[in-house]
């Protein structure tokens, strides 16, 4: 990418954008004991400050990228990035916690409207032959911003203050606001019809799923709020599938989980974000509120886990372009499942844990994370056709922003049922069956990734790609 090319112009743009949207995901976490301190709350009000952002960010993806196709990728991914500009302002100036919450939402639907352009932009500017490489790249960032921030996060609060870690957003994003419109590339889907439908029906039977799991241990898995829910939220994904399959224009087309790699894919990429969000955001509480550590001493204790995504991701992405994608992100799962599992081996009965018990741990689990994101972005974009690339990119985004609000939601209930911040015996003792689960849902994670189709040698090119977009499973019915 020569200097002042397009490519290298798209690329910095929208990585920098994605990685601010990616950070906000959890450098929130190593700051949640300074917020509860600042602003008051429980730990239910301390899961809004998460899922507030991740539940937005999720349920309107699909809405980012049918915008982006119907008035303009460059319009929307810089209407977006002012909002996200905007609301974290908001968030570090919030007076309470309602207001930090309502900001934090705001913050999700910016990132929802330019996350999903953004790999699209990017697949625009980048020649079909080094997509490969640049998208490896592009997920690398986007992890390591996921597996940093709390590290991140802790570093700021530790030497500035917790509303800091919103603040410094807001000079990167008035930086880049004049730079996506002048270097970026305008550009349009073939669908300009918007599915008003289908985006009411996710959204609000998302909200109403995650809003029964969090206030499940507070009000009572079986009480009138909590059991609607669950009901009603699960009613509505269910008449989001019917409308999906019957209209014309669907927010998201049923017909693309016909393809295996792209159904699987997907599916892992739920399923890993809801294990290992949920894990990191009680991790760094138990750091913390556990063990007593300050927020840049827990950021600093995790950098084994948050470094090694550098060092793993460009392995991975080589593995990936000899053995194929499925292997190499089968293989991240199980490590990742690995290093919640030993988490869970030590925390069980301990009356402490020393931090050398815990650095093997950390290490197996962002080895995993690496070789994890390296290569989703090129088996996601290699399983549809690029009409359908706005929308895949749109799909998966929210599928794993959706796994991480319900992992928060999840893991935080089991955490909750068995413990509390009583003392460390009572919080170890709601952590080890929390990362339990995690470990497990990690193991169907890897399961799912090992239903990708096997990748194959490209003639003459001798690089392994993943099998072609006419693979299929049968329809239902």
């Amino acid at each position: 990418m020569s200097k002042g090319s397009p490519v290298l112009w798209a690329f910095v743009i929208t990585s920098t954008a994605g990685f601010m949207a990616a950070l906000d995901n959890l450098v929130v976490t190593t700051a949640l004991t300074s917020i509860r301190e600042h602003l008051g709350g429980g730990i239910s009000d301390l899961e809004w400050t998460v899922n507030a952002y991740t539940l937005s960010f999720a349920v309107l993806l699909l809405l980012g990228a049918a915008l982006g196709d119907r008035f303009g990728r460059r319009r929307i991914f810089g209407l977006g990035l002012g909002l996200f500009t905007l609301s974290s302002l908001a968030a570090a100036l919030a007076p309470n916690i309602d207001a930090l919450v309502a900001a934090r939402a705001a913050q999700g639907v910016g990132a929802a409207l330019l996350t999903p352009v953004s790999l699209t932009i990017l697949t625009g500017a980048v020649p079909a032959a080094r997509r490969a490489v640049v998208f490896g790249v592009w997920g690398a960032v986007n992890g390591m911003a996921v597996a940093l921030g709390p590290v991140i996060g802790g570093t700021i609060v530790e030497h500035l203050s917790w509303q800091w870690i919103f603040a410094i957003n807001v000079p990167i994003g008035v930086a880049l606001l004049p730079l996506a419109r002048l270097r970026l590339r305008q550009s349009h889907g073939p669908n300009d019809r918007l599915d008003v439908v289908g985006t009411a029906l996710a959204s609000t039977g998302l909200f109403g799923i995650v809003y029964a799991l969090i206030r499940g241990n507070g009000d009572g898995w079986t009480s009138a709020p909590v059991l609607a829910g669950l009901v009603a939220g699960s009613a509505l994904l269910v008449a989001f599938v019917l409308w999906e399959l019957r209209t014309d224009a669907p927010a998201l087309p049923m017909r693309l989980f016909r393809n295996r790699a792209f159904a699987a894919i997907n599916t892992s990429s739920l399923l890993m974000s809801l294990g290992m969000f949920g894990s990191i955001f009680l991790l760094s509480q138990f750091l913390q509120a556990g063990q007593g550590y300050s927020p840049m001493q827990a950021g600093v204790r995790m950098l084994p886990w948050t470094a090694m995504p550098m060092l793993a991701s460009p392995l991975g992405g080589l593995l990936a372009s000899r053995i194929g994608g499925r292997v190499v992100i089968a293989a991240g799962l199980l490590l990742q499942a690995a290093g919640l599992a030993w988490f869970a081996v030590l925390a069980t009965g301990a009356s402490e844990i020393t931090y050398a018990a815990q650095v093997p741990a950390l290490v197996i689990s962002g080895l995993g994370m690496g070789f994890f994101f390296a290569p989703v972005s090129t088996v996601l974009m290699g399983s549809v056709p690029d009409a359908d690339q706005g929308v895949a990119s749109g799909t998966n985004g929210s599928l794993r922003e959706v796994g991480g609000a319900l992992g928060v939601a999840v893991l935080t209930a089991v955490f909750t049922a068995h413990g509390d911040y009583a003392s460390f015996a009572r919080f170890t003792h709601g952590l080890t069956p929390a990362l339990w689960v995690g470990s497990g849902t990690l193991l169907a994670a890897m399961v799912a990734a090992l239903v990708i189709p096997s990748a194959r040698r490209s003639r003459g090119a001798g690089v392994a790609l993943e099998t072609p977009t006419t693979e299929t499973v049968p329809a239902v019915g």
